[in-house]
């Protein structure tokens, strides 16, 4: 009984010692959130009416072909976008339709976090990275992420910062 007992508290010791590093290395590096698609932008979420945790959408819907993305717990952030363009429908002007009028994306990482023991909504944008006409777009950047950064959502967004993609499907 007394070797079970010794067993089990020397378990129990080395669970305590490896969650605060376990932690620390998920705040250092970890994956905070990987993605393997994104949702265009679309009615009613185009402008500044129905904004998403105060980023407002594009103002015109737009479609995605496809987008693959990591965020890392020290702020590194990936993501690879295929033929963000706007949409192929009304309200957006046929001539329009399928294009990317946009020359850079840039992203927005969106988290809740806690401020003096308030929950808060944080939004930090990455640099601006180079969008083809096409639609296509590598956004690499390191951004400060509070913490914690709970419920991330991830934006590519327009220069001046509407939305024109986020996680989700």
């Amino acid at each position: 009984m007394r070797r079970r007992t010794v067993v089990l508290v020397a378990g129990l010791l080395a669970l305590l010692l490896a969650a605060p590093a376990a932690n620390a290395a998920s705040r250092g590096g970890g994956t905070v959130l990987e993605f393997d698609g994104m949702v265009g932008v679309a009615e009613p979420f185009t402008g500044a009416t129905n904004a998403i945790r105060g980023v407002p959408g594009g103002g015109l819907p737009w479609d995605i072909r496809s987008a693959k993305g990591e965020l890392r717990g020290d702020g590194r952030l990936e993501i690879d976008v295929r033929g963000l363009v706007l949409a192929r429908r009304a309200p957006v002007p046929p001539e329009r339709q399928g294009t990317n009028p946009s020359t850079s994306f840039m992203a927005i990482v969106s988290c809740v976090t806690s401020q003096d023991g308030v929950a808060t909504t944080v939004n930090v944008s990455s640099k601006l990275a180079p969008a083809t006409a096409r639609g296509d777009s590598k956004i690499r950047d390191t951004v400060q992420l509070p913490s914690p950064c709970l419920a991330p959502i991830v934006f590519v967004a327009s220069p001046a910062g509407a939305w024109f993609a986020a996680t989700g499907s």
